[in-house]
């Protein structure tokens, strides 16, 4: 295919890429997505056309800022960035212009400029020194190990098999076995050899014979060459003005060294015919590990098993006595007393221990580095109960190798593990992965081992019932996604079409020919979620506090995400606990509740509102109904009972309200009983309740503080107090591209 052509190719593909971010037309709608994936697929089976995407990606970027079209920069951006990933070839003056575009954009409001820079973190290492994104990717995702990049990513997929059909587990599960049979740690090391002596070389190289000597390389062979591409590659990117006359000069010694002199120097003049096509070098998929979601602590167990492999550990049945690393848990950072059996006269010490050693003596620099027994000083985490601490930024270590933001909680502890939390269902599921994440803040406040050294970001990918997608059933379980499709339009176009993708392929009987290569559109689209999706928004978590009609019954407490759901039952109470009926009052319709919240203002001032009436039923969403409001406050819908009396008697009718609170209490005033249901989870319901309490689940508070308290003063009690008064709201984030667009 002539040049040309190829560019128009590519061009019409990009163009219908961009139609897809604005598409009204059900026509044009309706394989949201696939444009993308093709996109990318173009260019992976022919690495000859990345340049030519790469220019007119630019292209489309520099006319969106003219033209000031700020919906399709972040999705361009994503798009160029992922083919520079994976390109060889790309000039430095295509490196330079991409670059400046990003420097520009910096003067855009978030999230804009939030993702230009992250993107122009990763260009300026990528133009000095062709490969690294490629490189550091694979071995982080691949378990790579080089001391030069200890970094380690893993990508945890959790499916409820009660939400989500066996046909759909089954192939999912088919798919990424398949797609990972040929990931080998030899396969992805030839990889990255390959890859770094491509973009290092350009057209020096000569792609086959290298490949076919990888080929037939030995394992041992292998890994020194592997080793050696990896020590240069990471030391001239480490350097704070790499050269990249210096990089090449480098791989061309190891490219000479793995082909012979001869070969090496005849490069594309061989005898051998130059192919149509030069053999392209994949990107392979993350390493996935797919788990059906049967226990709460199921995300920490894996989290730990992560941190430290199985083999390693020695646990207790509840994983309490767990110790990474020599980490002691927060139990015993307590202060510890130390008996002295110095009485503080000379005459008592020892023989010989007045004389003090040579200042070259062993004992002396032994001395020189041992702390004397005394009063262990017990260090404050006070950072420990920020979010920030678990998640950090979009962490952009993945990309550039050097945590950026998150950093070191603890001195030489450093964060070298993310682990990737990837869930699949609706509503339903986002509320046990809630759920999960309280129990995981609640129990590091505890423990604090997973913290310091794990960065957790979370991903969602929306799977419904197939129904049709207009029926009530099915927009109820999906608001959160909907509300991700609203605030990130590439989230709405890539992620929220996955869907009946996703069905499709369960309805489809499983190939037996494992010879014939398949695309896997569904593994592909994971994986470029869960490498570019790295800008969270963060989500309000509530905590309920139940109270029972039984007294003997304990108070319950649980939180929720998406929604809360009061219905009045028909049961009553009994009749010792029931108050004295008014007389003459007519019973009609629902029960008599009475409220009391602070409403929710623009001014952000509190005010307390309390309030009588009677409902047939309560709504209480965490999400917002329009981009207009805030997702940060709840919003309360009630179905009211207004009597009525004219000629024919008394009537009743039913009036909806709606306001928004941040907090809001609830509790029955005539005999009858109430039922909660929490984001929509019928395992999740609670019955013959009388009252209940709703506020923001506040972040867990540690023993370290609790027991903190003891040594303060009245006055630091007092202000240890109305700092507590004040903990942040406990937030769990889920990675999307963007955020929130404005």
């Amino acid at each position: 295919m002539e040049s040309s052509d190829v560019e128009l190719d590519l061009q019409r593909s990009v163009h219908a890429v961009l139609r897809e971010l604005s598409a009204q037309a059900p026509a044009l709608q309706k394989n949201q997505g696939m444009w993308r994936w093709s996109l990318h697929k173009k260019v992976e089976r022919d690495p000859g056309k990345s340049p030519a995407l790469v220019r007119i990606l630019l292209r489309e970027l520099e006319k969106a800022e003219r033209e000031d079209v700020r919906h399709v920069i972040i999705p361009l951006l994503h798009t160029l960035m992922y083919v520079l990933t994976k390109a060889t070839g790309i000039s430095e003056e295509l490196y330079r212009r991409t670059y400046t575009f990003c420097m520009r954009s910096l003067t855009l409001p978030a999230p804009y400029c939030t993702v230009a820079l992250d993107c122009a973190i990763r260009l300026k290492t990528e133009k000095a020194v062709p490969g690294t994104l490629y490189q550091r990717l694979i071995m982080a995702e691949q378990n790579l190990s080089s001391e030069l990049y200890p970094y380690q990513e893993r990508v945890f997929l959790f499916v409820d098999p009660e939400l989500i059909s066996p046909s759909v587990c089954s192939a999912l599960l088919l798919e990424i076995e398949a797609a990972q049979v040929q990931q080998t740690p030899e396969a992805c090391m030839r990889h990255v050899v390959s890859h770094a002596l491509q973009a290092a070389l350009g057209e020096a190289c000569h792609t086959g014979a290298l490949q076919r000597k990888l080929q037939a390389s030995p394992r041992r062979t292998l890994e020194r060459y592997f080793h050696a591409v990896v020590t240069a590659v990471e030391q001239m990117a480490s350097e704070p003005s790499p050269s990249r006359e210096g990089h090449l000069r480098r791989l061309e010694e190891i490219y000479r060294s793995l082909l012979g002199p001869a070969v090496a120097s005849r490069g594309r003049c061989s005898g051998d015919p130059v192919p149509d096509r030069p053999p392209s070098t994949p990107l392979p998929s993350p390493h996935i590990i797919f788990r059906l979601w049967t226990d709460e602590e199921q995300l920490w167990k894996e989290l730990v098993f992560f941190l430290k492999p199985q083999s390693q550990l020695h646990l207790s049945a509840d994983l309490d006595a767990l110790d990474l690393q020599g980490f002691l848990p927060d139990q015993e950072l307590a202060r510890v007393s130390m008996l002295s059996t110095d009485s503080g006269i000379e005459r008592d010490l020892p023989p010989g221990a007045h004389e003090l050693p040579a200042p070259s003596s062993p004992e002396m620099e032994h001395n020189a580095l041992q702390r004397k027994g005394g009063i262990k000083k017990r260090v404050w985490l006070p950072d420990i109960l920020m979010p920030s601490s678990w998640d950090g930024p979009p962490g952009l270590h993945q990309r550039t190798g050097r945590p950026s933001g998150d950093g070191e909680l603890l001195p030489g502890v450093s964060r070298l593990h993310t682990a990737r939390v990837l869930v699949l269902g609706d509503d339903r599921m986002l509320g046990r992965l809630a759920r999960a994440y309280h129990i995981l803040r609640k129990r590091e406040t505890q423990t604090f081992c997973l913290t310091p050294r794990l960065s957790l970001q979370l991903y969602y990918i929306p799977v419904l019932t197939p129904e049709k997608p207009t029926s009530s059933r099915h927009l109820e379980l999906g608001e959160l996604a909907a509300f991700l499709g609203r605030a990130d339009p590439w989230y709405e176009n890539t992620i929220n079409t996955l869907c009946p993708a996703i069905h499709k392929l369960a309805e489809m009987p499983p190939s037996l020919d494992t010879s014939r290569t398949v695309d896997p559109f569904i593994l592909d689209v994971i994986t470029y979620y869960v490498r570019m999706g790295t800008q969270p928004i963060y989500f309000q978590i509530y905590t309920v506090k139940i109270f029972f009609s039984d007294l003997s019954q304990d108070p319950a407490e649980d939180i929720f995400l998406t929604e809360l759901k009061v219905k009045i039952q028909d049961s009553k109470f009994p009749k010792d606990c029931s108050s004295p009926r008014k007389r003459g009052v007519a019973e009609g319709p629902g029960a008599e509740l009475s409220l009391c919240y602070q409403k929710a203002l623009l001014s952000h001032r509190t005010r307390e509102v309390t309030v009588s009436l009677r409902a047939t039923g309560v709504v209480l969403k965490a999400l917002p109904a329009s981009d207009t409001e805030d997702h940060m406050c709840l919003r309360v819908s009630l179905t009211e009972v207004v009597k009525s009396s004219n000629l024919a008697g008394r009537s009743f009718s039913m009036v909806t309200n709606t306001f928004r609170t941040a907090s809001i209490r609830i509790q029955s005033q005539d005999q009858r009983l109430l039922t909660l249901l929490l984001d929509k989870d019928h395992r999740r319901t609670f019955r013959d309740v009388v009252r209940f309490e709703v506020a923001p689940c506040p972040e867990p508070c540690s023993g370290a503080q609790k027991s903190k308290a003891l040594w303060l003063s009245s006055q630091q009690q007092k202000e240890m107090e109305r700092t507590k008064a004040e903990l942040k709201p406990l937030l769990m984030p889920i990675n999307t591209f963007s955020g929130i667009v404005q």
